[in-house]
């Protein structure tokens, strides 16, 4: 076989192995979603993905279909294997053993824990590793992944509904609802592709909203029913009322998150009513959002969906600890300067300095339309 001909059948199995690591979306967090393709003599005949955080890995589930059958075949992944003992065996010591003679892979795992070794193993163990095709569609895939490990805080979307005019309240405060039921049944299921939604304390008093995912939310590729994100509330007097519908629905815990000189009473209270109450740093008074969201990262939380208010999504940008963007804009204009603006905080003083959008969309939903993007911060701001 040509070189020509070996790089495009790697192509072609490594996108079956993303199409498969992708149905693991919204189940695998903490872990990365990963994909494995089995492939002998040109045949495909072992194929797995990650299913859950504690399931078997994508590269055992592959090799164990594959059986016998592995030994002198290909191995493709999406992900460098891991090679360290976690909840499962390390997957190198698996592909070794099965007697597999290469590994085709997209990236390396930039978990600190395998960082090259697995690699580095595998080639000990005699086995050839190739490592860097379709890079970009990895990355993209397991961006909250690689965010949190990177930067240490999960990979954050901000999501609001407002009027066409950028407003999410008008001056009266009346804020149900801006946007159409179409638009706001498409925001309850982006809460499934997120592992916590967030809101500021200001939000939970005034609308004293569930944030749940869409009822019965099953995974379009998977048929598997997710779990509801996690919902988190920065509140730094402990103002949410302990009868709050979030605390009280059955749904998933709702974490909130506060500062150390907060009333002692209103913490045995909210803890009482089931909700975790932990301390992050703060200035002039507020939860920090860069310590809020370090704080989800070191429990395992890769993505995050900030719901408001104004000022919480104003801190996001400020503190440029945002990625991507999801604004359903409904056709009415609301006017007047005492209308609540989308994005509250300091905002910037030059427009050099503003936020761009890069590979935005613009579609319809219902009556109303999605605006999405990447958020790219200015390097001189």
């Amino acid at each position: 076989m040509g070189r020509q001909r070996v790089v495009e059948a790697d192509r072609r199995h490594l996108r079956l192995a993303l199409a498969l690591a992708a149905r693991g979306a919204g189940q695998t967090s903490p872990n990365p979603m990963v994909g494995a393709v089995v492939v002998r003599g040109g045949r495909v005949v072992g194929r797995g993905y990650h299913t859950r955080a504690g399931a078997p890995h994508a590269e055992a589930v592959a090799l164990a279909q594959a059986g016998r059958r592995a030994r002198g075949a290909i191995l493709y992944v999406n992900l460098e294997p891991c090679c360290h003992f976690g909840r499962t065996p390390p997957c190198v010591d698996t592909i070794i053993g099965a007697g597999v003679r290469r590994v085709v892979a997209c990236m390396r795992d930039p978990d600190p824990r395998v960082r090259g070794r697995g690699f580095r193993a595998l080639r000990a163990g005699g086995v050839r590793v190739r490592v860097g095709v379709l890079l970009r569609e990895a990355g993209v895939l397991n961006a909250e992944f690689v965010r949190r490990l990177a930067a240490a805080r999960p990979l954050v979307t901000l999501k609001a509904g407002m009027s066409l005019d950028g407003r999410i309240a008008t001056r009266s405060g009346e804020s149900k609802w801006i946007t159409s039921s179409r638009a706001r049944a498409a925001a309850r299921d982006l809460r499934l592709a997120h592992d916590a939604v967030l809101v500021g304390v200001n939000t939970v008093v005034r609308d004293d909203p569930r944030l749940m995912a869409r009822v019965g939310g099953v995974g379009r590729a998977t048929g598997m029913r997710r779990p509801g994100p996690v919902r988190v509330v920065l509140d730094a007097r402990l103002r949410t009322p302990p009868r709050a519908r979030l605390l009280n629905d059955g749904g998933p815990q709702a974490i909130i998150l506060t500062l150390k000189a907060a009333p002692e009473a209103r913490r045995r209270r909210l803890r009482g009513a089931g909700a975790l109450v932990l301390d992050v740093p703060g200035r002039d008074g507020q939860v920090s959002v860069g310590g809020a969201l370090r704080e989800l990262a070191r429990r395992g939380i890769t993505s995050v969906l900030v719901e408001g208010g104004s000022e919480v999504l104003g801190a996001m940008l400020d503190a440029r600890m945002a990625d991507r963007l999801a604004l359903f804009v409904a056709g009415r204009v609301l006017g007047g300067r005492g209308a609540l603006p989308v994005f509250g905080g300091r905002g910037v003083e030059r427009l050099r300095d503003a936020v761009r959008i890069r590979d935005m969309s613009v579609r319809p939903v219902g009556q109303d339309f999605l605006v999405e993007g990447t958020l790219v911060f200015p390097r001189h701001g």
